[in-house]
């Protein structure tokens, strides 16, 4: 007979390493200011330092965060011992890596490049210079999805048959003008977390169908994507993604629903909901054996909390404690390569419908 399901058993966080290295931040924009560095003044690890190549942002950010600014890419690179933490857009990150130490132990703010082939180029460039590099996945690490994924190792939901991602938000792009003359956006720079997540939980798809493509009412490349994973005859999993749903709060939504032979879990990602405030998370499990939904009392949401969470598992690596890196450049690659067969798919023609003739 199994125990009575107890939701605050279930992990949510990564144990914090009896030591840690001090981090040096390249890049000082927002994704630094709001999260990487909050999250790390609250797991207690120090800042080194951070270096951009606009100065004045900078010294701003660092002041404000009790850091030092550093005034060139060599001042940053001469700290001696530190974790070296890549918040810069794809195009700058080989020239970066190329650079580092031999050796260094590296997290890389996502995406692994902007496509397949740069991707490629940095994992290359981490296994000739010998760097530990994780890609900032932080998804993986968010209180809902560790605490899900202990559930489902404990065997609360039975074997996973499926997963079904469903968006409908107003997403303010304009909060992002950088975004406005990219080719790949959706896919690349937002479902990339969703698949990543996939990934963890249920491995490397066969294949993927896809169809990713803008709005009327904006200039971004692409604002919606559907999507459907194939991992053969057993699992089904879907992603529905609509970032211009702008008709009010009642019926947007940010969700997963994992449904297995004996169990299900529900996960509210609250972050986009009215973002850039957001709502809370939520995780809800249906577990084996129980007659009704238990929601599990979360400590944190996505943002910031798995931020310490992915950072947190670097430095258990950086110092020993933990023998592989979680979501290194290597399995970061596969997502990368999951997110391009997705522009594949959606590039190329559906099949079509016959013709009577």
């Amino acid at each position: 007979m199994m125990n009575e399901f107890d939701p605050k058993s279930l992990r949510q966080s990564v144990e914090q390493p009896r030591t840690s290295r001090p981090i040096v931040t390249f890049g000082a924009g927002s994704i630094v200011s709001d999260a990487h560095l909050p999250a790390y003044r609250q797991a207690g690890f120090q800042s080194a330092g951070i270096f951009d190549p606009d100065f004045d942002k900078t010294a701003s950010v660092a002041e404000a965060f009790g850091t030092r600014a550093f005034t060139s890419r060599e001042e940053a690179l001469a700290v001696e011992g530190a974790v070296f933490d890549l918040a810069v857009p794809p195009v700058a990150i080989p020239g970066i890596l190329e650079n580092l130490p031999e050796g260094s132990v590296v997290l890389i703010q996502k995406p692994m490049g902007s496509d397949l082939s740069e991707a490629s180029r940095i994992l290359d460039i981490c296994e000739a210079r010998n760097i530990k590099a994780a890609v900032n996945f932080q998804l993986r690490f968010a209180p809902m999805t560790l605490a899900l994924k202990d559930a489902i190792a404990k065997g609360w939901l039975g074997e996973v048959v499926d997963f079904d991602a469903w968006l409908a938000l107003d997403t303010p792009w304009h909060l992002w003008q950088f975004l406005m003359d990219l080719p790949r956006v959706e896919i690349l720079l937002h479902s990339i977390h969703y698949l990543d997540t996939i990934r963890d939980i249920l491995g490397d798809p066969l294949g993927v169908h896809a169809k990713t493509l803008g709005h009327p009412s904006s200039k971004i490349s692409q604002s919606r994507t559907s999507a459907i994973l194939d991992y053969g005859d057993t699992i089904r999993c879907s992603l529905s993604i609509n970032h211009n749903h702008s008709f009010g709060r009642k019926y947007q939504a940010c969700e997963f629903r994992i449904c297995g032979t004996a169990g299900a879990a529900y996960m509210k990602l609250g972050v986009n909901l009215d973002y850039p405030k957001g709502e809370p998370d939520e995780l809800w499990i249906h577990p084996k054996g129980g007659s009704d939904w238990v929601q599990v009392p979360l400590k944190g949401n996505w943002f910031i909390e798995a931020f310490v969470g992915r950072m947190t598992q670097v430095q258990r690596f950086a110092t020993g404690e933990d023998a592989a890196l979680e979501g290194s450049v290597a399995d970061a690659w596969n997502t990368m390569a999951l997110v391009e067969a997705a522009y594949e798919s959606s590039a190329a023609p559906a099949t079509p419908l016959a013709k009577r003739s």
